[in-house]
């Protein structure tokens, strides 16, 4: 078991590294990629609503990683209210039999 744990941490630990050393130039998000193929299939394209604000690139990338941080909390937090919830109605029926 000590074992194998290790060895997930140090896969986890590869497949995060990986792409950063294989894969060079410019890493952009989705929405670029879009907005490039949107224009290629139709360059008279035009967006049905623009940004009211558009932060600069690392306040974008911070409230990008504070969201998910923010969902991981929130669904942490459920699986583990949830299994509180069963480890007390398992001893509470445990201790009534």
């Amino acid at each position: 078991m000590k074992y194998q744990n290790g060895l997930l941490i140090l896969m986890v630990m590869v497949l995060s590294i990986a792409p950063l050393i294989f894969i060079r130039g410019e890493y952009e998000g989705a929405d670029g990629q879009a907005e490039a193929a949107i224009t290629e299939l139709n360059a008279d394209y035009e967006p049905w609503f623009n940004p009211l604000f558009e932060p600069p690139g690392e306040v974008e990338s911070l409230l990008f990683a504070a969201q998910a941080a923010f969902g991981a909390g929130v669904i942490g937090y459920v699986i583990g209210l949830y299994q509180g919830r069963s480890k007390q109605r398992k001893q509470t029926h445990e201790s009534s039999d």
